[in-house]
């Protein structure tokens, strides 16, 4: 039995409504939609119907056949988009046995089962990372930002350490609905850029950085005590939460 979205339980519920469709069939056709328990994993079908979107795996520390499994059950499940994140090669050719139609994001570290387009919002989401070393964080939430459906512009290596890098491309930060700013070393990239833009920035502290950086926790800190307006801050290497938080933002009013 397949995952129903909203539109098919609405349709559901109209079916039952002009007697289309029993009681028992009604039942039958919901009593799976809470989750889908494999004991080591319970799969929350519901999660696209109050968030708009699938459950998204979190590659990192599960066990390889247990990402197979999880994703085993969604296909048969036919959920339409799958998305694994901090997904390591070896996890992306596990999954490859599961589906043929898996793609690997190397940089993002992001595996993809794209059965389905996500609508597009009108809005761009800019990432704008401090230097070349963020990418890999920037690139999490570009991919994860796409695959929900979001037209993403990267601009990249344009840190305070070289502004005019940055100012000569403030026309492209003004045009966003929404800015992904990852950062390491100071983090002073999230300050600087939200206070060129009238719109939501999501600032993003990586753990680039010398030992002074502890790990990310001077970014962090640093983007936690902006003084721009309209600047807030995720989790150390948070790319995907960055990115789920853009998208809701820009597709608001879609």
């Amino acid at each position: 039995m397949r995952i129903l979205n909203k539109e098919d339980i609405i349709k559901l519920l109209d079916d039952y409504k002009q007697d289309k469709i029993d009681l028992n069939g009604a039942i039958s056709q919901i009593k799976s939609l809470p989750y889908g328990d494999l004991g080591y994993a319970k799969i929350d079908h519901h999660r696209a119907i109050r968030n708009g979107y699938p459950e998204v795996i979190y590659g990192e520390g599960k066990a390889i056949s247990h990402i197979q499994g999880i994703v085993k059950h969604m296909l048969e499940k036919h959920e339409k988009n799958i998305l694994c994140t901090r997904a390591s090669r070896e996890v992306y050719e596990a999954i490859k046995e599961v589906t043929d139609e898996a793609i690997y994001y190397d940089l993002a570290r992001i595996v993809v089962v794209k059965r389905e387009e996500v609508e597009k919002p009108k809005g761009k989401i800019v990432v704008v990372t401090g230097g070349t070393a963020d990418v890999p964080v920037a690139e999490e939430a570009a991919v994860t930002a796409e695959v929900l459906g979001n037209e993403v512009v990267r601009l990249y290596d344009v840190g305070v350490a070289g502004i005019h890098r940055l100012l000569s491309n403030v026309n492209i930060l003004q045009e966003a609905n929404v800015v992904i700013a990852v950062a390491g070393m100071e983090g002073a990239l999230a300050s600087v850029v939200g206070g060129m833009i009238d719109k939501p920035l999501i600032a993003v502290p990586t753990s680039v950085g010398y030992g002074a950086n502890f790990g990310g926790v001077s970014a962090l800190l640093c983007m936690l005590n902006s003084c721009a307006s309209g600047v807030s801050v995720v989790n150390i290497d948070n790319g995907f939460g960055a990115a789920y938080t853009a998208s809701m933002i820009n597709r608001i009013n879609l």
